[in-house]
């Protein structure tokens, strides 16, 4: 569960960092306020959300595990681990 809410942070994350990077390439220091403003800020935010949309979606239509999960059960006298069939 935490591995998909830190995926999901760090491609939200990902439009922020590429700023900040392209920032230093122009040799500035990243961190002035000035360089945040709200229409740079929105248009990172959108970025972002489109970016963890995207991987979201990615990876629920890539997933691997093909077919419905039968739950663990008893099943004459044994316990049958869950799977997926």
């Amino acid at each position: 569960m935490w591995r998909i809410a830190i995926e999901t942070a760090l491609l939200f994350l990902t439009p922020f960092l590429a700023y900040a990077g392209f920032q230093l390439l122009q040799r500035r220091w990243p961190f002035v306020a000035e360089l945040w403003r709200g229409r740079v800020v929105s248009l990172l935010t959108i970025a972002g959300l489109l970016t963890a949309i995207a991987g979201m979606l990615t990876l629920g239509l890539t997933r691997r595990e093909q077919g419905a999960y039968v739950p663990a059960h008893v099943e004459n006298g044994r316990l049958v681990p869950g799977e997926f069939k």
